[in-house]
Order: structure tokens, then C-alpha cells, then sequence
């Protein structure tokens, strides 16, 4: 896919182009769509900050990518500091900085999801590119994004306070995503553990995953960064999900 081919633009510069955007194709694995915080507020972003919603369009009209984010005050008027909760708590927290009127002072990246058939053509870094530039022009002075690595799924077991920092012979993170990220500027500050929680019955999961989830303890689960906590005599399993904060100073 060529790059000259491709127009990038905000919802609130092309609301028309609202349903193409939310309705886009994507391969998260299904337990992920299942978080409430996400279900509750994940869907309100293109509806309530369209700015902040951008779309890559190809020549042919269709949508390959978007990018997600949300301001939120993390300086001043908030506690400064990036939440162990990650992904679920700038979510909670933008949305209420929004309801109780306090200006935000950073941008925190929501999600960067390019199509199933776009996939692999450098669309991610792009999108990347042009969200920074977004909160720049909008006065932000940093970005920060809870990142989920695109390649910890392969390796469950491994603690994600070494994975996050592991690094290759150049320097740049093993972590393809990762890597993208420093090579845009960022840098790794620290593990959320806690980025998002999936709580749901056994028979939940088993509908999700096509797993059995009949035997207690830790199981691996496709697509999952770390296994799943399972209580068969309780009958439920937990999902916790650890994300990297990366910083991008602008």
C-alpha cells in the first residue's frame, strides 16, 4: 500500500465518515471486547471527542486505519502521575475531567487498530505520526500511551517488568510495538499491571476462547498477554492484562 495514496483526517473534520470508522474490521481477540470500562467508554470517543478520533482513508474510499485518544489532566489539575490501571483508568479518568469541565494538559493514546487487510504495511507507525501531531496542534506538550505489546502474547509466562525493557543488539525494545513507539520518540517509563480486567463466568470464557476452562489455576488463552486466573468451584476466571506507559514528549 502505497503512502501517497492515503488521506488522514479527524472525525470532527469528516463526520460522514462516523459509521466507516466505528464500524471498521479489527482482530482483537474477543475477551478483549468483553471489559466493561472499555464497553462503557470506549464507544463514546468518537461521539464526544471527534478530534481525537483520526482515520486513514485509501484511494479507493475505504478505512484501513484509525487512532484513538483522549485528553485528561495529569499535571496540575491532576495527581501527576500515570495509573497502575492504565488502559481502564485514563479512560475513567478523561471521561470525568470531561464531565467536571477540567482542562486537560496531556493526550493519552487509546488505541491504534489498522485493518485485517491492511496489516503489515507500516500503517501503525503512520498513525502514530499523525496522533502526535494532533495533540501537538492542539497545544499538548506530551502524549502517553498504555501500550499493549503486539508480541507478549507469544510468551505468556514471561514477567512483563522484563519483557517491556528487554532490548535487542541496536538498543531499540525486542517488542514490535514497542519499538515503533521509541522510534517515534517515546520512551518506556514503567508496567502498568493492571491495565484492564476481564472478570466473567466460566461459561463466558468457554464461549470466547472454545477453551474448556475446567482446571484451577493460571491458563493460557490465544491472543492474551499473560494467562487467564481460572476458579472452576467458583465459577468464574480473571484476565488481568499488564501494559508499558510509554511517554512521548512533543
Amino acid at each position: 500500500m502505497s503512502a501517497m495514496v492515503l488521506r488522514i483526517a479527524s472525525l470532527a473534520e469528516r463526520p460522514e465518515m462516523y459509521d466507516a470508522v466505528v464500524g471498521m474490521a479489527d482482530t482483537w481477540p474477543e475477551f478483549i471486547r468483553n471489559d466493561l470500562v472499555g464497553n462503557a467508554h470506549y464507544g463514546r470517543i468518537a461521539g464526544e471527542l471527534p478530534e481525537y478520533v483520526l482515520f486513514a482513508e485509501d484511494e479507493g474510499g475505504d478505512v484501513v486505519a484509525h487512532a484513538y485518544s483522549v485528553p485528561f489532566a495529569l499535571g496540575d489539575e491532576g495527581p501527576g502521575v500515570l495509573p497502575a490501571r492504565g488502559w481502564d483508568e485514563v479512560l475513567v479518568w478523561a471521561f470525568g475531567d470531561l464531565r467536571k469541565g477540567v482542562a486537560p494538559d496531556t493526550v493519552s493514546a487509546i488505541s491504534i487498530v489498522v485493518a485485517p487487510h491492511a496489516q503489515g504495511t507500516g500503517l501503525s507507525a503512520r498513525m502514530l505520526s499523525a496522533m502526535r501531531d494532533n495533540a501537538r496542534a492542539r497545544g499538548f506538550g506530551e502524549v502517553v500511551a498504555p501500550v499493549r505489546p503486539s508480541a507478549k502474547h507469544r510468551e505468556p509466562w514471561a514477567a512483563m517488568e522484563e519483557y517491556a525493557f528487554r532490548t535487542r543488539e541496536d538498543g531499540l525494545p525486542h517488542d514490535p510495538w514497542l519499538r515503533v513507539h521509541v522510534r517515534a520518540g517515546g520512551r518506556i517509563e514503567a508496567v502498568a499491571p493492571a491495565s484492564m480486567t476481564v472478570a466473567a463466568s466460566l461459561d463466558e470464557w468457554r464461549e470466547w476462547t472454545g477453551l474448556p476452562f475446567d482446571k484451577e489455576g493460571r491458563i493460557e488463552v490465544p491472543g492474551a498477554l499473560v494467562p487467564v486466573h481460572c476458579e472452576p468451584a467458583l465459577g468464574y476466571a480473571v484476565y488481568v492484562e499488564p501494559n508499558v506507559w510509554v511517554r512521548h514528549a512533543l
